[in-house]
């Protein structure tokens, strides 16, 4: 698996080296919610993702829910960029595990207090099982740590910018936007 992995880094950095208008790449998500309760499904790229909130919060408890997803895109993502640096560095990993942590003050969610409605701080823990040396894991980390995306993302303002439409029932054609919004 790692040949497999090693091979096809080397070849998307050779094809973005030979065209950079390759590298702007764009991922979508659509999420849909039909029901009254906190259930929603989200649809990427043909795969479908539950999404949900615990009891205590007033969900089913059936899924995820939207900040466990992120938690767990950070972990995911530490976790392929491990994997593609190891296989193209030549270093062997047998194992890795990223328990990641967030601390939110549920008053900013609420609306009771002016704190931020997310996460005020994250942290994890990434655990590799590997024969390399701690100076090759070390090199590995630090190379990690500037390339995955997901943390890069959390780790500094990006723009966001939504707007809001709003669909008369039986007319889906006739949105009305109602709301530009840019963070």
């Amino acid at each position: 698996m790692t040949d497999t992995i090693k091979t096809s880094v080397e070849h998307l950095i050779s094809t973005v080296k030979a065209n950079p208008k390759l590298a702007n790449s764009v991922f979508r998500a659509s999420t849909y919610s039909d029901n009254p309760g906190f259930t929603v499904r989200s649809e990427i790229r043909g795969f479908t993702v539950h999404i949900d909130e615990p009891r205590d919060l007033g969900g089913n408890d059936t899924a995820p829910n939207p900040v466990e997803l992120l938690l767990a895109a950070l972990g995911g993502c530490q976790e392929i960029v491990y994997r593609a640096f190891a296989a193209v560095l030549g270093i062997d990993i047998q194992r890795i595990q990223v328990h990641a942590k967030g601390n939110i003050d549920l008053h900013g969610f609420l609306g009771l207090a002016e704190v931020p409605a997310g996460f005020s701080s994250i942290s994890f823990t990434t655990r590799i099982v590997s024969s390399a040396s701690p100076e090759s894991i070390s090199q590995l980390a630090r190379l990690v740590e500037k390339h995955c995306p997901v943390q890069d993302t959390l780790a500094r303002p990006i723009p966001v910018n939504g707007k809001v439409e709003l669909l008369q029932p039986g007319d889906p054609a006739g949105a009305i936007e109602i709301l530009t919004s840019s963070v």
